[in-house]
């Protein structure tokens, strides 16, 4: 009978995995914050690192409830001690922080969390993570999308915006070639997702590119993104009424049907939008049949392909939002409140962006879901993380700070 082989064992740390993924996060960061949001003044034996902790412990370890969290917690308090002297909560201390602590400084701490890494980590986020079609923009290209997240009807009142429903949505502008967002939203599922577009928009700069669908075709707020020299291209709506002005060759590619300037014809929406409009038919492959698409944008002098192409990419949110639900707890909820489900949202984003940087920072080539897997399994245990990812034969060398010493890693990784 054949021996079957087994895999290196990794070599031992003096922290445990949890710790060192936490210590990707500055020290003074959370304290600061608190003081900043009144945090702190609600806290008295359950601190606000050690919130933030228990909250990242939930993502990691797809807790099923409170108790989950706090008996976990409770059960490893001398290893959690460790981390900056985190304590375990109590059920009563966990449900409480997370109704009345101030949310938004989740929602900063994952903003500044992106702005150090991006700092002290080389290339991180800095870098076109795609190859191809992408790279041929020297502009950075933002998708426009929303995911929807279930809540418990009877529960959450707030959020309710079906008679037997209720959910959260998180609205989101995903920068396509370093695959981070830019701007997110957290807030109800009853407003139409247009609703937003001028605040996912509101930072864009001139010449960005911005592609989204259907349901964000506002054509005032198109007209403002055009006059600040912003591109976008996006699918028209089925009922568009217009006016063909002329029509532009399609060259030889058999995928694309018609490229057209048009002007729109109802009083309202050429009011709204007066300029003139470049409308794409076009051949996409959609589950292995080809399906004519409509799309609609303001440059006029790119390829009819190019605008079908840049549609195609805005895809990747989709895939985006697939990876956070794969891996984040983001079906069974701490709190009933709105402000519990900002602060299990905001960082569980934060849990994904340190997975993020911790694949790019060791080359990680298998899925992202399996990287978080081999992560969950060994949250207590003492092995040195960089070495637990290149027992996968996968991983490469932990990368430097920028300007430290050639022995300096990143805290935890050492």
């Amino acid at each position: 009978m054949k021996k079957q082989r087994q895999k290196h064992k990794p070599a031992g740390h003096r922290y445990t995995t949890l710790k060192q993924l936490c210590n990707l996060i500055p020290g003074h960061m959370v304290t600061n914050l608190a003081k900043k949001h009144g945090v702190d003044a609600r806290s008295q034996t359950y601190t606000p690192w050690s919130h933030v902790v228990s909250l990242l412990y939930a993502h990691f370890a797809h807790a099923l409830g409170l108790n989950d969290v706090c008996d976990a917690l409770q059960m490893n308090a001398a290893a959690l001690s460790t981390i900056r002297g985190a304590v375990p909560p109590s059920r009563n201390n966990l449900s409480h922080a997370n109704q009345v602590r101030d949310a938004n400084m989740a929602e900063e701490l994952y903003w500044s969390m992106m702005k150090h890494l991006m700092d002290t980590v080389p290339g991180f986020a800095k870098g076109k993570v795609r190859s191809g079609y992408l790279r041929r923009f020297s502009k950075a290209i933002h998708a426009l999308d929303s995911t929807t997240i279930q809540l418990v009807a009877n529960s959450m009142d707030w959020a309710k915006h079906r008679r037997r429903k209720a959910a959260a949505k998180c609205h989101m502008r995903l920068d396509l070639q370093s695959f981070l967002p830019r701007c997110a939203i957290v807030d109800t599922a009853k407003h139409h997702d247009s609703r937003k577009t001028l605040s996912l928009c509101a930072d864009l700069e001139a010449g960005e590119i911005v592609v989204f669908d259907k349901a964000y075709i506002k054509f005032k707020h198109l007209f403002e993104l055009t006059e600040r020299g912003i591109n976008w291209a996006g699918r028209a709506k089925d009922n568009m009424q217009y006016t063909v002005m002329r029509s532009l060759e399609t060259t030889k590619n058999k995928r694309i049907l018609r490229d057209e300037v048009i002007e729109l014809m109802l009083e309202k929406s050429k009011k709204a939008y007066p300029c003139e409009l470049r409308r794409v038919v076009a051949l996409v492959e959609i589950n292995g049949k080809d399906v004519e698409m409509v799309f609609l944008t303001n440059h006029l002098e790119w390829s009819a392909w190019t605008v079908a192409e840049l549609y195609r990419c805005r895809w990747d949110i989709e895939v985006f939002f697939k990876e956070i639900k794969q891996t984040l707890q983001l079906s069974d909820f701490l709190g009933y409140s709105a402000n519990a489900v900002r602060w299990q949202v905001w960082t569980g984003l934060l849990v994904h962006l340190l997975m993020r940087c911790l694949k790019f920072m060791h080359g990680w080539d298998h899925s992202f879901k399996r990287l978080f897997t081999v992560v969950r399994v060994s949250l207590w245990r003492r092995w040195n993380l960089p070495a637990l990812l290149e027992s996968y034969g996968t991983a490469k060398p932990p990368g430097r700070i920028r300007g430290a010493p050639e022995q300096a890693y990143l805290p935890g990784f050492i």
